[in-house]
This record gives C-alpha cells, structure tokens and sequence, in this order.
C-alpha cells in the first residue's frame, strides 16, 4: 500500500498494531491519516483504534480500515470503533487512492 501513496503522500509502515500505536504515541503532532489492517499479529486494527479514540491526541485521527472480514456485523463494528472508512480486501488501488484523497482534501 506504502508504495502508490508514497507518491501523493508520507507513509510511515508499522509491523503491527503494538509497533503503530507506539509510533503514534511517541510522535509530537498526529498523523494526518491512520490506515490499519483489521486482523494483525498482537494488537489488531479494532483495538488500535479503540486505543487511539481512547488518546486525547490521537482521537480525531482518521482511520480508514482494511480488512478481508466483509460481514455487515464487521463493517458495523470497524466504524462503530471510530473508523471512517472501511475497505473490504481484495480492494483496488484506484477506491483506496480516492478515499485516502478525500480524507486529506486532496481532490
């Protein structure tokens, strides 16, 4: 994913949710844009979110999800958990660029 938006934006790339939530507490400013797999070794994406939303800084963050669980309760759950977006997998590129686009209000 790292590789198309690298292009248009600055990606940081965590090893799992543990690593991303440390790097994100551990910076001064919020990112602009959080984007999480659902199902990670450790901390997966639905409770790195539920973390963040827990953070006075980190709570406004938006998040778009990605994930292959495509249920409506999942769905439901993934955006009741603060996440603005939620892409089923196998996505394509071009829907995950123009969402990404529309959260930073580059298009």
């Amino acid at each position: 994913i790292g590789h198309f938006l690298s292009d248009f934006v600055e990606v940081h790339l965590a090893a799992d949710g543990a690593a991303a939530l440390q790097w994100l507490q551990s910076r001064d400013q919020p990112p602009d844009l959080l984007i999480t797999d659902l199902m990670m070794p450790g901390l997966d994406g639905l409770t790195l979110v539920q973390q963040m939303r827990k953070d006075d800084k980190l709570k406004r963050t938006p998040v778009i999800m990605l994930t292959a669980k495509d249920s409506p309760t999942d769905v439901v759950t993934g955006i009741n958990a603060g996440a603005r977006h939620y892409i089923t997998k196998p996505f394509k590129r071009d829907d995950l660029v123009s969402r990404v686009k529309k959260v930073l209000r580059l298009e």
